[in-house]
């Protein structure tokens, strides 16, 4: 645990959790022979675990809320994005994110938005429902974020960017942390926290994100193997560290294929068995540098009939994009460092040519 649900062979990743052939047959001689005891000498201490929640230890900089935050027992999905100013007079680089769900039968996901603006000052000023953030709909927090810090789902497990690279926070800029929760029928508090770790270091390279997605598209009621498929371009030259597929309840699969301008294609990522509580980042075992004009080829099912025991709706009715999570996706979260910075405003623009180009998906 927590399960592998990487298609082996299709990409290559960092502690890849699965057993080869052999050692699965070791294990099932082991199991008919009775599961005898080796020699005791020979076995290895009982692992030690750490005395914090925190995977990686406790973090640096801890933010969240002063006071719970509360939530009603029925409506539509709610967005809070928490304001947090950090106060540095000089960069702070992040070399890992860790979230800590307050209350995990309610929160869905959670994003750290970068604000160089600080416009999600002025939101929060004008919030009138007496706690703290400010709600906002449809997924977005208000404005163009400047950047991103990453995000949790369940399954997502923190790790340390490669050596020589981070994220970069500049003095005046805001964190805001979205946190989208999915209401459990009763009223429920939380109070998630966020860790940082940094480094006094100044990185070599820059960590970034890109959000590889098809907003377009529709799933009919009763389909049971809808495909979805576009195609990312990417705007400048860089280097793809992790990938994250992320798609919601009808969710079957999802592959990745990186193709070059001459046209040769590199696997990047393939998960067969979509599963919603096991979300996972994978950390290429070797970067990948992909040059400008570079495509992101990627397909995603989606099971939509009342064979799928996860579908939301008891009697399947057509479904698209959106942030609910009776909703669905259709993304890929790219982890990557460039030369250049790719702004999100850089991404939206590509992304409407590659749309333009298939009309959506189908």
């Amino acid at each position: 645990m927590p399960p592998w649900k990487a298609v082996h062979g299709y990409g290559e990743f960092l502690d890849e959790n699965v057993l080869s052939v052999e050692k699965k047959l070791l294990l099932k001689r082991w199991s008919e022979a009775g599961a005898p005891r080796g020699e005791k000498s020979k076995e290895p201490a009982a692992p030690k675990f750490p005395s914090t929640d925190w995977i990686l230890g406790e973090p640096d900089i801890k933010l969240s809320s002063k006071k719970p935050y509360r939530l009603d027992s029925e409506g539509d999905d709610v967005y809070r994005n928490f304001v947090f100013d950090l106060k540095n007079t000089e960069p702070v680089y992040v070399t890992a994110m860790d979230v800590l769900p307050g209350n995990k039968k309610v929160v869905h996901h959670v994003i750290a938005f970068l604000d160089a603006r600080g416009q999600s000052e002025r939101l929060q000023k004008r919030n009138e429902d007496g706690q703290e953030g400010y709600s906002t709909t449809g997924g977005g927090v208000g404005f163009m974020p400047s950047g991103a810090l990453g995000g949790w789902a369940p399954g997502v497990r923190a790790r340390k960017t490669a050596p020589g690279m981070a994220f970069k926070i500049e003095p005046k800029t805001k964190i805001v942390v979205q946190v989208h929760y999915h209401k459990s029928g009763k009223d429920e508090t939380d109070q998630t926290k966020l860790g940082l770790y940094v480094t006094k270091d100044k990185p070599e390279k820059v960590a970034d994100i890109y959000w590889a997605a098809n907003p377009m598209f529709r799933i009919p009621a009763g389909a049971e193997n809808h495909k979805v498929a576009w195609t990312e371009t990417m705007p400048e030259d860089a280097t793809i560290y992790t990938v994250m597929p992320h798609m919601h309840l009808l969710g079957k699969s999802m592959k990745a294929t990186v193709v070059t301008k001459e046209g040769k294609e590199i696997p990047l990522v393939f998960v067969d068995k979509w599963d919603f509580n096991w979300q996972l980042v994978y950390t290429l075992k070797e970067p990948l540098f992909v040059t400008k004009g570079t495509k992101i080829k990627i397909e995603a099912f989606y099971d939509n009939s009342t064979k799928n025991i996860h579908n939301p709706n008891t009697s399947p009715k057509d479904i698209t994009w959106g942030e609910q999570t009776t909703d669905e996706m259709a993304l890929l979260v790219v982890g990557f460092a460039s030369g250049k910075p790719i702004t999100i405003q850089d991404m939206m623009i590509q992304k409407g040519k590659d749309l333009l180009k298939i009309g959506g998906g189908k």
